[in-house]
């Protein structure tokens, strides 16, 4: 199993362990991080753009279709990968940090989600 640790959510970092072939995009969903999908996770759009902070060894190779999608992401960096293509096939720490486009997308995407939040952090102020 490996361990992906999502950084920057409203609650600090979460991590969940999981298994040799899923997805970051799938890592998200069971830790109940806020990363976008608004194609449903089929490559074709880019609002599961990550950076992966540390782990980057222990994901699959980054390939032509997830390259041509990255270029239309918002803040690319050389760590950017799309969550719905990055695979995990190693045991090991992952470090992921969300993009404020794909935690933006999240939110729109899901509007009660998106509300609660807004509560929650005019209740931190």
């Amino acid at each position: 199993m490996a361990t992906v640790r999502f950084l920057n959510t409203d609650d600090g970092p979460v991590e969940v362990d999981v298994p040799a072939g899923t997805t970051l995009l799938q890592a998200a969903q069971r830790a109940h991080a806020p990363e976008g999908s608004a194609c449903g996770g089929v490559c074709a759009c880019s609002t599961c753009h990550v950076y992966v902070r540390k782990g980057a060894s222990l994901l699959s190779e980054s390939e032509d279709e997830e390259q041509d999608i990255l270029d239309k992401a918002f803040a690319v960096e050389f760590c950017s990968r799309l969550g719905c293509q990055a695979k995990v096939e190693r045991d090991g720490l992952i470090e992921i940090e969300l993009t404020r486009e794909s935690v933006e997308t999240y939110y729109n995407e899901h509007p009660q989600e998106r509300h609660a939040r807004e509560a929650r952090l005019k209740a931190k102020a």
